[in-house]
């Protein structure tokens, strides 16, 4: 699957929301997202720019997936899948 060039930093926090992460802080234009869904405590940091590059979002979603169990390309599907 394609991943999406138009996506914000704002709205991948949010659908990553729907995978357990919460916002645990922004610190300028980067904002902290953690996850206890695991058992273990998981960050992952997104930019909170307007659109994100490919290469930063593509590097997010594996960080992410690995932690879920589950291969990046998966995860795109269930996020992005339309």
């Amino acid at each position: 699957m394609k991943l999406p060039r138009d996506i914000s930093g704002s709205e991948l926090a949010s659908l990553l929301r729907g995978y357990s992460y919460d916002v645990s802080r922004q610190t300028g234009s980067h904002i902290r997202l953690t996850s206890k869904a695991s058992g273990k405590e998981h960050h992952v940091t997104v930019p909170a720019h307007r659109s994100l590059r490919v290469g930063t979002l593509s590097g997010v979603l594996a960080d992410v997936a690995s932690y879920l169990g589950k291969t990046k390309e998966q995860l795109a599907e269930e996020m992005f899948g339309r």
